[in-house]
């Protein structure tokens, strides 16, 4: 359920995180994914950004550890929202293969 529209019930946990600011002056937004049930706060890796190309803030997607999304099992769980603006999936780089002996 969202906090503040009890109205509107999400398909997704979707939150955001205290002390961070986005491009509309409010908390950055996640999506979180990898939960099935609601809660209160949750810890996970971010996993991709999803640009919002048409608005002012773009949105994190968090996964809960152990858990593995392909682009488009994320693009589909996100749609309901994301349906309304022209996005992208970033995904960040992997980190180079340590080298050595």
């Amino acid at each position: 359920m969202h906090p503040r529209h009890p109205d509107l019930r999400y398909p997704v946990n979707y939150g955001e995180l205290p002390g961070t600011q986005s491009g509309d002056g409010q908390p950055v937004d996640a999506y979180l994914l990898g939960w099935d049930a609601a809660v209160p706060e949750a810890e996970g890796e971010v996993i991709a950004v999803i640009e919002r190309l048409n608005d002012a803030e773009d949105k994190l997607v968090v996964a809960r550890d152990g858990t593995h999304w392909s682009d488009d099992a994320i693009a589909t769980i996100i749609r309901f929202q994301e349906q309304y603006f022209h996005t992208r999936l970033v995904r960040p780089e992997a980190s180079p293969a340590p080298s050595g002996p």
